[in-house]
């Protein structure tokens, strides 16, 4: 049965990718970070090919339990594991999972390449990175902090084993000299067999006394589990960038000058045409009365303007408006 599925890597990869278009990431950074890229790319592949091996044996079985990508804090100590197998037998098989794809090989020292472009590389030994996950287990089921089966009034201890898997299309090149943990290093698929001929060969009695029942065994796992710790990775503290990026000094935002102080509005002349027109526009010469040379208002002069065959053309005052007739 899965009780954990891997971790998303996406995330991870988008920021890597990100820090790539970074105006302040310079040539031997971006090579670090395309290296870390393609790690953890085949990382992905070689977790997934092993997971399937897993999922095909043991994914719907009742009497294992599979833990994938299970990162633990211990006193200070962290062991991220890439795969975790449990069956009823208390025992436990901690799977360290290399994708390698063009192979590796060992030397009579121990000692572990890879290969890139058919040269070979050093890398750390994965049989002593899967020792130490092992020994941070130990300690955590000797803390207390894993509830574990007890029978009899004993407690029933798992037993710890390694497996360093290798992708299935890799090669291996083993040296003539006995290493220790060196027959534990296979490929993904053969994980299977492996495993069962080994508890085959455990003709031990007290590995059927230790036996658990199923919902044991889930509860168990899944105790676990739980414990799981998942990090965010600080990529721009790995890569020696600064958390913001910087702005290139073409973008950069001047000053923020005061704002000019407003000046009193003028109002400028209206055009002619936009003047408002008189309904009537007074005549500027003055009026004088054609009979008695009285001095005539527009207002009383008008009504000889608009009867004139009346008054002849001329202008009269009021009181000779009353008593001339028209030439």
């Amino acid at each position: 049965m899965i009780i954990k599925e891997a971790d998303d890597k996406k995330p991870a990869i988008q920021t890597l990718q990100a820090l790539l278009s970074r105006p302040d990431c310079g040539t031997d950074t971006r090579k670090r970070i395309e290296q870390e890229i393609r790690n953890i790319q085949a990382g992905i592949r070689g977790e997934e090919e092993a997971a399937y091996e897993m999922r095909v044996h043991w994914g719907e079985s009742k009497n294992w339990m599979v833990i994938h990508d299970l990162r633990i804090e211990v006193s200070g100590l962290v062991a991220q594991i890439d795969h975790l197998l449990i069956n009823r037998f208390m025992e436990i098989w901690v799977c360290e999972s290399k994708h390698f794809s063009e192979g590796i090989a060992i030397n009579e020292h121990g000692e572990f390449a890879a290969f890139f472009g058919s040269k070979p590389y050093g890398v750390p030994s994965p049989i002593e990175q899967n020792a130490k996950h092992i020994l941070i287990l130990r300690k955590l089921f000797d803390s207390g902090t894993v509830k574990l089966p007890t029978r009899l009034g004993f407690t029933i201890k798992p037993d710890l084993k390694s497996l360093v898997l290798v992708s299935k299309g890799a090669r291996i090149s083993r040296p003539k000299a006995k290493i220790d943990g060196l027959e534990a290093i296979i490929k993904n698929d053969q994980v299977f067999k492996y495993i069962d001929k080994s508890i085959d060969q455990n003709n031990n009695p007290l590995l059927m006394a230790k036996i658990i029942g199923q919902d044991t065994l889930e509860a168990l796992a899944r105790e676990i589990a739980r414990l799981h710790k998942p990090i965010a990775f600080d990529w721009t503290a790995k890569f020696g960038l600064p958390k913001e990026t910087p702005v290139p000094p073409a973008a950069k935002p001047g000053p923020v000058s005061a704002a000019p102080k407003a000046e009193a509005a003028v109002e400028a002349p209206a055009p002619e045409s936009a003047k408002p027109a008189a309904a009537e526009e007074k005549p500027k010469q003055k009026l004088i009365c054609h009979a008695c040379g009285a001095s005539v208002g527009y207002n009383v002069a008008k009504f000889c303007w608009f009867n004139k065959p009346k008054f002849g053309g001329n202008i009269y005052c009021m009181d000779c408006q009353k008593t001339v007739s028209a030439a």
